[in-house]
């Protein structure tokens, strides 16, 4: 029906398969979402719909979404995305319907997507992985970034070398994450490996295509 849903990242535990094994895994609550808009090829150009996640209060919204949201006579949400869907699942999604983790299914692939930890302002060696200069034979510098001007031509700095700055805080997206185990109950989808992002962190889960 719909290729995504929207989630929070709870923590990292591990789980044993039937051979012994242990697979490492994150835990993600993902949803319950519900479709606050649907957009169509006629009045919009392309077929999407709306998903709306954790519920706000009333004061908690601007004035245009909470019209937004009155509208169709549905409660705020403080996260709102949209998700490309097919025009005969769009026919499927109507305004205010939940969609749940049980979109997905084990042994899928799916794409993960969050903000990574800012770390703040840090060193080229930290940020980039630069191994510094060497610590023996009478070397002045260890932790330098090295040589970063030129000749008398071009005679400046040219954009985009990998120097000091801020670290983290970015959009990341980590692809190819194999669904371990569906949880419906408790709306708890288990991925193996590492998701970006702190513990409460919001997430984007799609299902990869092709996969």
């Amino acid at each position: 029906m719909i290729e995504g849903i929207l989630g929070k990242k709870i923590g990292m535990t591990q789980v044993f398969t039937d051979d012994g094994m242990v697979i490492p895994v994150t835990v993600i609550e993902a949803g319950p979402c519900t479709v606050v808009c649907r957009r169509t090829k006629e009045k919009d150009g392309y077929a999407a719909v709306q998903l709306g996640y954790i519920p706000a209060k009333r004061k908690h919204v601007n004035r245009p979404l909470a019209g937004h949201f009155e509208k169709r006579g549905i409660p705020p949400f403080r996260v709102l995305r949209e998700f490309p869907v097919s025009d005969d699942s769009l026919k499927e999604l109507e305004e205010g319907k939940e969609v749940t983790v049980e979109i997905f299914e084990k042994g899928e692939k799916v794409a993960v997507t969050g903000k990574s930890k800012g770390k703040g302002f840090q060193g080229a060696m930290k940020r980039h992985g630069f191994s510094g200069m060497r610590d023996s034979h009478g070397a002045r510098y260890h932790r330098t970034v090295g040589a970063i001007g030129q000749h008398t031509f071009p005679a400046r700095v040219f954009k985009g070398l990998k120097m000091a700055g801020q670290m983290g805080n970015k959009k990341v997206t980590v692809r190819g994450l194999e669904v371990v185990e569906v949880i419906p109950d408790k709306n708890l989808l288990l991925v193996k490996g590492s998701v970006p992002g702190p513990q409460n962190g919001l997430l984007v889960i799609k299902r990869m295509k092709g996969r």
